[in-house]
Formats: structure tokens, C-alpha cells, sequence
């Protein structure tokens, strides 16, 4: 699960850093369904033909020619539900920063998904661990709200001061000074750091505001965050449809008929979030969302600039979820939810590659420090709610 926790807060961290370096998000989604999809794959052909296959317990290849299409369907449904969830959290990344978008979705998945799958899981998890723990997630929702609005009057401050700095002549030489740097020696992995060097804006500061802004493949100055609270609608969907489809809560399988195991769930989940991201992707290259500027495939067939980055992150993501998958099925899906921690992970990347933070208000400081302890609380209790899924009266049932 710490794996799954590491892997799950570090990929989303990747696609931030392209799109903030000017890739489009339509070409880096694309290479990451890619890998996603080979990860999942991956785990199928190799974790899914481990031991004898045997009537109640049968591997990755004699599942593909059974009966199983209503537990199929589920998980193509939890595969589409992530996909939609993950391009709208993309979007997100750009508009309200990747820390406090984070939040939102993780926390809206925990609140919504963590109840269902107590539910469908014949309540194995402690409820009286689990919902305190849930409680400590809906509470991290509104302080991560507040943090990004704190946040967003401590940046509109900075940018207030230096446009009427500008207007009295003051720093103009470091606007001159900007530009020129920009165009000749600032480099996007710089900034993105923070690095000072030479003329260049400090993290945190209005210059640096304005020149992250203008490298970014989308302009966002002024965008809503509602688009974070449709993504984690989404997300809180994609783990009970997983839970339907492995654990036939609902008996839609003819008699006789095993469960789909983990891994097979997972193939024909990823297979569907795959197809519905490449058509939709394909589709937003001539047609665009929110201002994203057009392209083409073979713009896309040319764009090698952050590849590999985008591949890694699919790889993270798909294996992420796999182990997420894997922990759900021993232990209560519910307890699994513990992953969405991974906030704690990418606002440490946030602060790290894109200086989301610096440099701002004590208030945005100390609203940031209570919604990270809300989380590290709501996590522990969680993972202390876990219990023990009891096969054999499923076998019963």
C-alpha cells in the first residue's frame, strides 16, 4: 500500500510539470494511456497466472472465454468513471494548483466511495474507526478549499503590487529584465524549481507568477475550481464499480460462474479507461477544452519533448491503482481508500517542482499545516479500520 501510495501522488506530479513547461495536455494524456495501459497488462499476464488454474479460482486466460460480462461491465464502468475523473483532474492541476486539487478529488473519492464500498463489502471494516476517518477527509475538503483561496488573494496581492509598481516605474527594469531572460537563458526546469539564477524570479514572487503562466500550455489566471469537485465526483465512482465486479455484491453471475479475480477486473477496467481517454484525447487535438490550443496527430506522432516523463507517469498510475486493487480485495476496499493520501505526496512535489506556497501568507501557511494533519490523521484511522474478507462465505453466497 505504500507503494500504491507513492506511485499514485507522484504521477499526477509528472503531468503538472509538462503542462507547466508548455506540453499539451491532449499529447501528454495520450502517451500516459499508453503505459497505463501496459501496466495493467502487465500485471494480468504475469500476477494473474500465478498458481493452477482450478473451477472456483481460475487464471487471467480461462476468465476471458467465461460467462462473467455482467462483472465485466462493471468494470468497464469503473474504468470510464476513472478515465472522465482523471482528464478533468488534469485540467484541475492547471487551474487551482496540483496540491489543493489533490485534496479535493482524494477526499470527495474517500467521502462518497469510502461509504459505498463499507457497504458493499458486508461491512468488514470497523465503522467505528472507519467514518471518524472518512469525517477527517470531508473536513480536509473545506480547508483544502480554503487554502486555495487563501492562496489565490495572497498571488492576486503580489500581482496587484507589481502592476501598480509597473505603473510608477518601479521594476520596470526587472519586467525588461524578465522578458529578456525568458526568451535566452531561463530554463522551465528552473523555474519550476525556483532556482535563482541571475536575473530570474524568485518562486513565489509576482515575476514569478507571470513567467510560469506564460511558458503553461493553458492560461488559467482567474479559472473556478468547480472543475476539481466534477473530477472527484467522478473518482469516488471508479473503486465500488471495481468492488461490483471482483465481489458480485449484487448476483448478477449465473450460477457456477467464479468471481473475476483482481487481475482480470483490472485488464478489461483499463482496457475501458484506455479507449474512452485515446478517443476523447484524439477528439480534443482539433477540438480543444478550456482554451487549450489546438493540434493534430502528427503534431502529436513529433512531440518527443517530455515523453518519457508522460510514460513514466502511466506507468506509476497503472501500477499504483493495480496494488490499490490488490490491497482493496484482501483487506475491504474501504480501507484501501487510504491511498488518496497521496495528496500528502503531491503537495510535496508541488512545493518542490512548482513553488506552490512560497512566499505566501501566514493564514495560507496555517491552513495548509491543518489540512496535511487532517490528512495524516484521516489516513492512520483508516488503515487501523481494515479487516479481513471472509472467501468462503462468498463461495456460500
Amino acid at each position: 500500500m505504500l507503494f500504491s501510495l507513492l506511485f499514485l501522488g507522484t504521477w499526477p506530479a509528472l503531468l503538472t510539470l509538462l503542462e507547466r513547461r508548455g506540453r499539451l495536455p491532449q499529447h501528454t494524456y495520450l502517451d500516459y494511456t499508453i503505459t497505463n495501459l501496459l501496466a495493467a497488462t502487465f500485471i494480468a499476464f504475469t500476477i494473474g497466472e500465478i498458481g493452477r488454474s482450478t473451477m472456483e479460482q481460475p487464471n487471467f486466460f480461462t476468465q476471458l472465454s467465461q460467462d462473467n460480462w455482467p462483472s465485466v461491465l462493471f468494470a468497464i464502468a469503473g474504468g470510464v468513471v476513472l478515465s472522465l475523473g482523471n482528464l478533468s483532474t488534469q485540467y484541475a492541476w492547471a487551474f487551482v494548483g496540483l496540491s489543493v486539487t489533490e485534496v479535493i478529488t482524494a477526499s470527495i473519492t474517500v467521502v462518497i466511495g469510502t461509504t459505498l464500498n463499507y457497504y458493499l463489502d458486508d461491512k468488514i471494516n470497523k465503522a467505528e474507526i472507519l467514518f471518524p476517518g472518512v469525517g477527517c477527509f470531508l473536513i480536509a475538503v473545506f480547508l483544502g478549499s480554503a487554502v486555495h483561496a487563501s492562496n489565490a488573494a495572497d498571488n492576486k496581492e503580489k500581482l496587484d503590487y507589481f502592476s501598480n509598481d509597473s505603473k510608477n516605474g518601479v521594476g520596470t527594469n526587472s519586467v525588461t529584465d524578465s522578458k529578456q531572460t525568458n526568451t535566452n537563458t531561463v530554463d522551465t526546469n528552473d523555474l519550476e524549481n525556483g532556482v535563482d539564477s541571475g536575473e530570474k524570479a524568485k518562486a513565489g514572487t509576482a515575476l514569478f507568477l507571470i513567467e510560469v503562466e506564460n511558458k503553461r500550455a493553458m492560461k488559467v489566471f482567474g479559472k473556478s475550481s468547480y472543475i476539481g469537485l466534477a473530477a472527484g465526483a467522478c473518482l469516488s465512482l471508479f473503486s465500488p464499480a471495481f468492488n461490483l465486479a471482483t465481489n458480485d455484491q449484487w448476483h448478477v453471475l449465473k450460477d457456477g460462474v467464479p468471481h473475476l479475480s483482481v487481475y482480470t477486473t483490472f485488464f478489461y477496467f483499463s482496457v475501458s479507461r484506455s479507449l474512452l481517454a485515446t478517443i476523447l484525447n484524439f477528439t480534443f487535438l482539433y477540438r480543444p477544452v478550456l482554451n487549450a490550443p489546438k493540434s493534430s496527430i502528427m503534431s502529436y506522432v513529433n512531440d518527443w519533448d517530455g515523453r518519457g516523463w508522460a510514460l513514466l507517469a502511466g506507468l506509476l498510475s497503472g501500477f499504483g491503482n493495480g496494488l490499490q486493487f490488490m490491497g482493496g480485495q484482501a483487506a475491504g476496499y474501504a480501507a484501501a481508500d487510504a491511498v488518496q493520501a497521496l495528496p500528502l505526496v503531491s503537495t510535496f512535489w508541488g512545493v518542490i517542482l512548482f513553488g506552490e506556497y512560497r512566499r505566501s501568507s501566514g493564514r495560507t501557511y496555517t491552513l495548509l499545516a491543518g489540512m496535511l494533519i487532517m490528512f495524516i490523521a484521516a489516513v492512520a484511522i483508516l488503515m487501523a479500520s481494515a479487516g479481513h474478507r471472509n472467501r468462503t462465505r462468498d463461495k456460500i453466497e
